[in-house]
């Protein structure tokens, strides 16, 4: 909010805490009947003024591509928001297309006098493009995830320019004095969306690692972890292409066990359930970014649904 929505951001008492609403989100998107829709935050916050009826809506939308029903669908999500629960709504959304042209911004229809619609704020990433300088040196990590976007885009083509660039841009995490674990997520974060080709991978984690010990820092364990469970995954893809199931699941399971320690027996049993190759390799991915064992439990038993 701060980097992307200020004045937003100004007007948010945030020593009040927030509540995400996600669950909510995803209840409103089924009712909308728009199909399947990967949507982004719900959040209620609190505004500057005191008293128990400052509290509002924020709905934050990152769309990723172009879509020509976009504007339509921030117009329900937002009525049938305010609709459930009365109310005002803040949405938001955070264009990362390739298309320079397209800002969608309102939707409004009108009969017969009778005029409804919505206006909502637009942030296009594609115009930090050249402000490349300015991103490098915000101390807001969101200004690195959208250099990180851009020259991700920009190196199209071109696996020698990316390589550069994720080295750089992952050097760039330690010389903000970030904390350990907001470093390792955003490693996760620039390492998915920057994929290099696997001699390039190996040159990318060479270098970090003489960085890492040039400083002496105490990360490059971690990063390893990282590029193990990145192999363990190439690993059991090309052990799904041969059907060999069962090493999916061992490999989800050492994934788990690497980051979270025991996996509770149900997980696990719940795990062998899983059959088919193309969710097992899904889930393997999910294992490497999930938050907590609880968050993949629940991808797990989304998959046997």
């Amino acid at each position: 909010m701060e980097f992307f929505f200020p004045a937003a951001a100004a007007d948010i008492d945030w020593s009040r805490g927030h509540t995400f609403l996600d669950k909510e989100l995803a209840q409103v998107v089924r009712d909308a009947e728009l199909g399947r829709r990967f949507v982004d935050k719900l959040v209620a916050v609190w505004r500057h003024g005191g008293g128990d009826e400052t509290w509002v809506l924020v709905h934050v939308e990152v769309q990723g591509h172009v879509e020509a029903g976009f504007a339509k669908r921030m117009y329900v999500y937002n009525y049938r928001l305010f609709d459930r629960y009365d109310r005002p709504v803040a949405s938001l959304a955070v264009l990362a297309d390739d298309r320079s042209g397209w800002r969608p911004a309102q939707y409004h229809y009108e009969l017969w006098g009778s005029r409804a619609g919505l206006a909502f704020p637009v942030v296009k990433l594609l115009d930090y493009a050249d402000r490349q300088d300015d991103l490098e040196h915000d101390p807001n990590p969101f200004a690195w995830a959208v250099a990180a976007h851009l020259r991700t885009l920009a190196t199209r083509g071109d696996p020698e320019g990316r390589l550069g660039w994720k080295l750089r841009l992952a050097k760039m995490l330690y010389e903000r004095g970030y904390q350990r674990q907001d470093i390792l997520d955003l490693y996760a974060f620039i390492d998915w969306l920057m994929a290099l080709p696997e001699g390039l991978e190996l040159r990318f984690h060479q270098g970090l690692k003489s960085f890492e010990e040039e400083r002496k820092m105490r990360y490059v364990t971690s990063a390893e972890r990282i590029g193990e469970k990145k192999g363990i995954q190439q690993g059991i893809q090309q052990g799904i292409q041969q059907g060999i199931q069962q090493k999916a699941r061992v490999a989800v399971l050492e994934v788990l066990e690497a980051r979270f320690g025991v996996v509770p027996q149900g997980l696990a049993e719940s795990l062998g359930h899983v059959t088919q190759e193309a969710v097992l390799s899904s889930l393997l991915k999910r294992a490497v970014v999930a938050p907590s064992l609880e968050d993949f439990a629940k991808d797990v038993q989304k998959a046997l649904s």
